[in-house]
């Protein structure tokens, strides 16, 4: 494993150039979805704030599922670069979205539909900085050929274990490609704004629900980790907003 790169005086954390360069990919991505929608709005200030905010909310949520560790010394573990959780990343994504929709005067639905596809692809190419810098994110022990082992990762081990992050980042991939699809479908037929973000409520949080339960997360909500739980309100969420906005575009039935 890789934790740094040593350029002569430079050090550079694997994990944060993986994240810089998802934040790249996933921009190509809102402005290839922002050219087929016909919207004019600036991408690459979008995906910028977007993707500060979500590593922000990622930290914050990290230290708040242990506060008592967190404020009793939060200083140093608040500018920390270890430690990080995806669905903080959402809900600091998330409103970040809502508030560069306002400025954009865009409707927020839409704006998050667009977004959807390449926060699918960016949050994949971050989880191969996971696996390179062997930051803990792995999963139980294994027999199974692709175990993995992480004897240099900042969060060190010897067992091979489940490679988790490749088996999210393969599942990253296929939601975006999903999301993608589903986006020019939803275009093409004029479906209502949210159907897309509510596809990605729905798939996110199933991936991560099931990852979880061969990840080393001990659980904290009666069986499930913080991370279920999460993956759970995520999934009902998505379905909720699917079923609404599939109600609000329905013609009305005749007397």
């Amino acid at each position: 494993m890789y934790p740094f790169i040593h350029i002569g005086p430079i050090t550079l954390g694997t994990y944060g150039l993986m994240v810089a360069i998802g934040l790249i990919c996933a921009f190509f991505v809102l402005r290839a979805d922002f050219v087929r929608r016909r919207i004019s709005a600036d991408a690459e200030a979008i995906i910028g704030i977007t993707g500060l905010a979500g590593l922000a909310g990622s930290r914050l949520y990290h230290l708040l599922e242990s506060p008592a560790e967190f404020f009793a010394n939060p200083w140093p573990q608040l500018f920390s670069t270890m430690g990080f959780a995806f669905f903080g990343a959402v809900i600091g994504g998330f409103i970040a979205l809502l508030l560069l929709a306002w400025r954009f005067r865009m409707a927020p639905l839409l704006l998050l539909d667009a977004a959807s596809p390449a926060v699918a692809l960016g949050y994949g190419i971050g989880r191969i900085g996971c696996l390179i810098s062997g930051d803990g994110d792995y999963g139980v022990p294994t027999s199974l050929p692709w175990g993995m082992s992480f004897p240099n990762g900042i969060v060190p081990t010897t067992e091979r274990v489940h490679p988790t992050p490749i088996y999210e980042f393969l599942a990253a991939l296929l939601i975006f490609w999903i999301l993608w699809r589903l986006g020019a479908r939803c275009f093409k037929t004029h479906a209502p704004d949210g159907i897309v973000f509510s596809a990605y409520l729905v798939l996110t949080g199933i991936a991560r629900f099931l990852v979880e339960f061969i990840r080393i997360n001990p659980p904290s909500f009666y069986w499930m980790s913080n991370a279920q739980a999460a993956s759970a309100v995520s999934i009902v969420a998505g379905i909720i907003l699917f079923v609404s906005r599939r109600r609000a575009s329905a013609p009305p039935r005749r007397a």
